[in-house]
């Protein structure tokens, strides 16, 4: 059990607390102070019983400068190695910490697949048996500053390596070299940071492309529900930015600040999923790690919470997400004790949710918990009017990302694109450009370089917007049909050919609808 103690902070109320400890013969594990003056005293006493603190609770709040004893699920000390451990974890770069003689004092899940080791067996390994060309303490020792990009071999892979030195005082306030940090990052990947850089800094709904009127529409219904502090739901194929617009959400909040987390329901045992998001207290199962573990819901204090595939959650974890949603608190796995927290929950979906409330599998209160607020993202078929902005968007993405000139899309090409039904949606497209970029060697896409799966059926009326009059409708159909098959038969000739009508007629309706080399 661990208590926190707010006081006074004066000269002996530690030893006037534990002094009662030591009467009821229970041992004080470990103790801390905190507090911006001292006033906060934490104990760690592991085999005191709920019985007995029910008893001496009076006899504490009794002494002098003692004004408040409660129970806490962490140390201060506990719960920074859990946030940091998290947060180490997190990175998918190797980093590791050494010390003057070369050894690792520790290091990330990332350092130890690097090593090929346990993470377990990296503390206390020496450098010496990867790093054979290079003494990294001498060099420590020799720059006593800051090195960024060194460049070194190691595990035959090559590595660009930023270097912070590590710097302690002894009793004289002197500051002596302890060792350093030591991040690494792959040479062959340094183009696809840059990359991915680019890609952050457009944040919030500026990095979403509203190159179609229903998706501005979108955005605008989600700037007026963002700085609202309710549960949103967020419906959408895949591949259509559900995530992304959860984060511009999260941005434009008052919660802006604080951190965003996300965990896909799908695909996830149980079990580990439950771990995920709620923690689980020390010893709470085998195998489990001694000090515990936090979870999203805790590591997101203040923050917002990104449940996506919530569809898949189990009945379980449905459970105590509605019970987090109706009180804010929860419980770890293998813990009695409660936690309350102030989170912002946002879940995405592609499933009928609904449909699965009325087939049993999903919670119909939990819902309507979740449907406070909702978006419904369009897919890419019904927006077809912006693909050639954003086709140009991704195209010039692309080029920057693999280091080459723009090539251009031509008409055909474009007309490829506006006449596939797109079931992987905005991410398909990304991809789909970006390996068109990657076979382009002249100066423009052709359809050659589209690699475009038929997968699926294609939606008869996908894309088609009917809102208008029937001539607005026919034309729109008319449009379709042209552009699907103008890559076929590449001139007016050969298309009016194809459809029986005379030459002028198609060559009229091609520029009208600006499609091909005759639209130009």
């Amino acid at each position: 059990m661990r208590l926190k103690f707010h006081c006074q902070n004066r000269i002996g109320i530690l030893r006037d607390i534990v002094s009662h400890f030591a009467d009821y013969g229970v041992n004080v594990a470990r103790g801390e102070v905190g507090g911006d003056h001292g006033n906060t005293i934490y104990l760690h006493l592991p085999h005191l019983l709920n019985a007995q603190l029910a008893t001496l609770r009076p006899t504490l709040e009794a002494i002098p400068g003692v004004f408040s004893v409660r129970r806490v699920s962490l140390m201060p000390s506990e719960r920074r190695h859990l946030e940091l451990d998290a947060l180490l974890s997190s990175l998918s770069d190797p980093v590791m910490s050494i010390d003057m003689e070369g050894h690792i004092v520790a290091a990330n899940r990332a350092a130890g697949q690097m090593l090929g080791v346990r993470i377990d067996e990296v503390p206390g390994l020496s450098l010496d048996r990867y790093l054979h060309d290079l003494d990294l303490p001498e060099l420590i020792r020799r720059n006593n500053a800051r090195v960024n990009g060194l460049r070194l071999k190691l595990k035959e892979a090559t590595y660009l390596a930023d270097i912070a030195p590590l710097h302690s005082e002894n009793d004289d306030d002197v500051a002596s070299l302890a060792g350093a940090v030591v991040t690494l990052h792959r040479a062959d990947r340094i183009g696809e940071r840059i990359y991915h850089v680019q890609r952050q800094e457009l944040r919030g709904f500026e990095a979403i492309f509203q190159s179609s009127p229903r998706l501005a529409t979108l955005i605008r219904e989600a700037r007026r529900m963002a700085p609202l502090d309710a549960p949103l739901l967020i419906e959408g194929e895949t591949g259509t930015g559900k995530e992304l617009l959860a984060r511009a959400c999260h941005l434009a909040s008052s919660r802006g600040q604080a951190p965003f987390m996300a965990l896909n329901c799908a695909g996830l045992p149980e079990s580990m999923a439950e771990t995920e998001l709620f923690g689980y207290a020390p010893g709470a199962f085998e195998g489990a790690r001694p000090e515990g573990k936090l979870g999203l819901l805790e590591l997101t204090a203040g923050g917002t919470i990104f449940l996506d595939e919530v569809g898949e959650m189990s009945p379980r974890l449905q459970v105590k997400l509605l019970r987090f949603l109706q009180d804010g608190g929860f419980r770890r796995v293998g813990s009695d004790e409660e936690t309350f927290l102030d989170v912002r929950v946002i879940c995405a979906t592609q499933q009928d949710l609904p449909a699965l409330c009325t087939a049993g599998r999903f919670r119909q209160d939990l819902y309507h918990r979740l449907n406070v607020l909702s978006l419904q993202v369009p897919p890419l078929r019904d927006c077809l009017d912006g693909i050639e902005e954003l086709a140009n968007h991704f195209i010039d993405r692309a080029s920057r990302q693999i280091g080459c000139s723009m090539p251009r899309l031509s008409p055909a090409a474009l007309a490829r694109l506006s006449s596939y039904h797109w079931p992987g949606n905005v991410r398909q497209l990304e991809n789909v450009l970006f390996q068109a970029v990657s076979l382009c060697e002249g100066g423009a896409i052709e359809p050659s370089h589209l690699r475009l799966p038929d997968v699926g059926p294609t939606p008869g009326l996908a894309g088609i917007d009917l809102d208008g009059g029937l001539a607005d409708i026919l034309g729109e159909v008319e449009k379709r049909v042209l552009a699907a098959l103008y890559p076929q038969y590449p001139s007016s000739r050969l298309l009016a050919r194809r459809l029986g009508v005379s030459h002028t007629t198609v060559a009229n309706k091609l520029k009208r609808h600006g499609i091909g080399e005759e639209a130009s």
